[in-house]
Order: structure tokens, then C-alpha cells, then sequence
């Protein structure tokens, strides 16, 4: 019998948590292998993860593409430029998404090979082991065994679907299906308003269709600073995004080539809805289908998350998890850091990562981000705060973009001025965060951002203009 290949590391999942964790293990010297089952249209490779495949990279392509042509409709005559004879080719469009996806799958491909990791196509499983090694089946086109004595689970999230009601990505959309609708639906119903039903309704209402997003939760965006989130609610409800709160979702029936949403508004009164197609974004489920969690002893949690302490150890020695299979946001880079800080410490080093410093973008137009605590929460906690805000409508680059809505927010400590949260909800507020999260971990106060001189005419300086609020000083507004 042939012996199974030896490994020091082996990385279940080839997500942003998991080829992350296999680079770095291999830059610290570890022989590594990183075992992924994504499989393109040709049923090659596709490494990335939900986040490559169907998730934050085509979403984004989607939402330039059609952002692109929405200015083309709209926009672009306040600039002087008429476009006459406008037409969109969602085929092509959609081409465009795949091959952005097929860069990304490539380049972590390539990656790999730089770093010497050895890529296994399939998916991985738990046969046997112990602290002295585990035994990994992987069931791809040649069925193979492997060891290693560190394992790193990364195998990611699956979207959750309504009980009794199954995504069949032709109806029923999950994010995968949202993607790739291949006509513009005239009517589309959106069950969810968070990150990605928004972004997705969002795509499809610059396209044209007529959209409506159901959301059982009272409150818009309950998990974003108030403010922001109203400012927000006010500026999609102007794009004529319709978004229905305190809603409680009744039955959902498949028709040919519709579905009925049955359902009871805030109001108390039953409503009744047609769309030709339904996006449900309810969030997303641990993936640990198929692992074997079971005959290892491996010890998921209430929730279905493969339970760890703070340093992605599970119950198992020399197992860890890292990403959207633990505790803790679902996000991308969340898992990134948490598989470098995993790999680090298997190397005996102090891997390290701050919840308190995670940024979360919402991909919208306008755009939201933040990170830190909300105003609301630092009522709950009792915490003595200060707050300023600057509107990019006073900000002389938005201006020029012809992009002035939202503000930046900064929330500091009363007594000693720490930054305690920033809230954007405005042009490129994805890129802006950085400066905030940067400030946050050097433990930065109000007054050091208000201090720094940042470049004009740029929308950097709402930033800058919000932390001088803070102290009641803003000099542009």
C-alpha cells in the first residue's frame, strides 16, 4: 500500500480564511497542502471560496457594471456627455463578472505555486488522528490520503435558506443565483435587508427591474450606527429601492415562471406579492457538511460553528478554525487575518486579532462603513462619548465627483478623546474606513486625525473635518 503524503500543515478550504493560512504557513517554513472543491464551468480548480466565486468579487463587478451604466443613463448629462441610443448587453456584462472571478482563481493558483503550498482538488475530510497526526481523505477526481500533524479548518458558510422553502437558483435565489439572473427581472422580491440583499437589489434596481425588499427586523440596518443608517434608509428610498420593515414572511409559492410571497406588513394586514424572481438573504450558515467532524470528536457548538477558544483552538489538539465556520463576523478579512494569526502561532509566534478593529462596508451607492462601536452602543454600555459629523455635500471633491451625500461620523471617548468608532455613509467610504481603523489601533484620539493635514481637494478631509467636529471646530461647515 502506498504510503499517504506527509504534510506539516494541511488547510481544509481554499476560502480567503484558508489559502491565506496555507501562504502563510509556507512562508514560515512549514510544509503545507491546501485542499479546496470549488469547481469552475470547465470543472477545473477554483480556489477563493464563496468570496471569489460567488460572493465579495463578482458582487462587486456586478455593482461597478451597473453603477457604470446607471451614470450612463443618468449622470452623465450633468458632465456634458450625451449618450443617445443607450443599451445594456447583460450577457456580456455577466462575462465581464466570470472572468474578474477567473483572475482571482488564477492568481491564488499562482500563489500557491510561488509559495511552494500543494494544492489538492476535492473535499477534504477527517479519517483518524491525534496529537501526533491527522489522517485526511480527499475525494476529488482520484480519491487520496494525506497527513499532517496541524490541521486548519476553513471551510466557510452556506447561505441559509427559508424552512420549507429551498433555493432552486432559478426562482429562488440565493447569492449564487442572484449573480448570474441571465434577464432583467421586471419585478424582484428581496427577503432580507442586509449586505448582500441590498447589494443585490441594488444591481438589479440600476438595471431596471422594479424592486421590493422585505425585511422582518423594525429597524433598518440594526447593526449600523443610527444616523447612518437613517441617512442611508432616506437615500436608497429616494433611488426607489423599496424597503418594507417588521415584516413576517408567510408562504412563498413557486409558480412557472413567478413567485408568490405571502405576507403580514408592520401594520398587521396580509399582503400578497408576485415577483418574477425572489433573492432570499436571511445569512449564512457554518459549512461542515461532509468533514467528519463527528468521527474525530471534533466539537461544534449550539449554533452548528466548530467551537474555539480565542485563538481559533478547537477541542482538538493541533486543530484549529479559522472564518465563517467560527464564532465572529462572517467577513472576508476577518478570516484572512485570522488564518495568517493562526499560522503564526502554530510557529510559536503571537498571532493577534482585534474584533474591536474589524471594518464593515456595505458595497451600496452610496457606500457605508464603519468600524468601532455605534452610538447606540455606547448609550447601552454607559460610556460618556463625544460625537462629530461632517457632510460631503461642504466637501469640495465630492462636489467635483458630483457625489455629495452621507457624512462621516467620529465618536470619541468624553475624557480622553480616543476614537471609539468612525461611520461613513458617502462616496468611497469603503477605502476611507482604513484611516479609521488605522487610528484605532494606535489607539489614536480625535484631535491626532484633526491635526494631520490631509490632501485637497480630496474626500479624505470629511475625515479630517468630522474628528474636528468632535471638539465643535469643523472649519468647512
Amino acid at each position: 500500500m502506498e504510503m499517504s503524503k506527509q504534510f506539516d500543515v494541511v488547510v481544509i478550504g481554499g476560502g480567503p480564511g484558508g489559502y491565506i493560512a496555507a501562504i502563510r504557513a509556507a512562508q514560515l517554513g512549514f510544509n503545507t497542502a491546501c485542499i479546496d472543491e470549488w469547481k469552475n464551468a470547465k470543472n477545473g480548480p477554483a480556489p477563493g471560496g464563496t468570496c471569489t466565486n460567488v460572493g465579495c468579487i463578482p458582487s462587486k463587478a456586478l455593482l461597478q457594471s451597473s453603477e457604470h451604466y446607471e451614470h450612463a443613463g443618468h449622470a452623465f448629462a450633468d458632465h456634458g456627455i450625451e449618450v443617445k441610443g443607450l443599451g445594456l448587453n447583460l450577457g456580456q456584462m455577466l462575462a465581464r463578472k466570470d472572468s474578474v472571478v477567473k483572475q482571482n482563481n488564477e492568481g491564488i493558483l499562482y500563489l500557491f505555486k510561488k509559495n511552494k503550498v500543494t494544492f489538492f482538488h476535492g473535499r477534504g475530510s477527517f479519517v483518524k488522528g491525534d496529537a501526533s497526526a491527522y489522517e485526511i481523505k480527499v475525494a476529488g477526481a482520484a480519491e487520496e490520503t494525506i497527513t499532517a500533524k496541524h490541521i486548519i479548518l476553513a471551510t466557510g458558510s452556506n447561505p441559509r435558506a427559508l424552512p420549507g422553502t429551498p433555493f432552486d437558483e432559478k426562482l429562488i435565489l440565493s447569492n449564487t443565483g442572484a449573480l448570474a439572473i441571465d434577464a432583467v427581472p421586471a419585478k424582484l422580491g428581496v427577503i432580507g435587508a442586509g449586505v448582500i440583499g441590498l447589494e443585490m437589489g441594488s444591481v438589479w434596481r440600476r438595471l431596471g427591474s422594479d424592486v421590493s425588499v422585505l425585511e422582518a427586523l423594525p429597524t433598518f440596518l440594526g447593526a449600523v450606527d443610527e444616523q447612518i443608517a437613517k441617512e442611508a434608509s432616506k437615500l436608497f428610498t429616494k433611488q426607489g429601492l423599496k424597503v418594507s420593515l417588521g415584516v413576517k414572511i408567510g408562504a412563498i409559492t413557486a409558480g412557472k415562471n413567478d413567485v408568490t410571497v405571502e405576507y403580514v406588513d408592520a401594520a398587521g394586514a396580509a399582503q400578497k406579492a408576485v415577483y418574477d424572481k425572489l433573492i432570499v438573504s436571511i445569512g449564512r450558515i457554518p459549512n461542515t457538511i461532509g468533514l467528519n467532524a463527528e468521527g474525530v470528536g471534533l466539537q461544534l457548538d449550539e449554533r452548528g460553528f466548530i467551537a474555539v477558544d480565542g485563538d481559533c483552538k478547537t477541542n482538538l489538539p493541533n486543530v484549529w478554525a479559522v472564518g465563517d465556520v467560527v464564532r465572529g463576523p462572517m467577513l472576508a478579512h476577518k478570516a484572512e487575518e485570522e488564518g495568517v494569526a493562526v499560522a503564526e502561532r502554530i510557529a510559536g509566534q503571537h498571532g493577534h486579532v482585534n474584533f474591536n478593529t474589524i471594518p464593515w462596508v456595505i458595497y451600496t451607492s452610496p457606500e457605508i462603513a464603519w468600524v468601532g462601536k455605534t452610538e447606540q452602543q455606547l448609550k447601552a454600555d454607559g460610556v460618556a462619548y463625544k460625537a462629530g459629523t461632517f457632510p460631503f455635500l461642504a466637501n469640495g471633491r465630492a462636489r467635483a465627483l458630483g457625489d455629495t451625500s452621507g457624512m462621516v461620523k467620529f465618536l470619541a471617548d468624553a475624557k480622553t478623546d480616543e476614537i471609539l468608532g468612525v461611520h461613513i455613509v458617502g462616496p468611497m467610504a469603503s477605502e476611507l474606513i482604513s484611516e479609521a481603523v488605522v487610528a484605532m489601533e494606535f489607539r489614536a484620539s480625535a484631535e491626532d486625525i484633526a491635526r494631520i493635514c490631509h490632501a485637497h481637494p480630496s474626500l479624505s478631509e470629511a475625515t479630517k473635518e468630522a474628528a474636528l467636529a468632535v471638539d465643535k471646530r469643523s472649519l468647512n461647515f
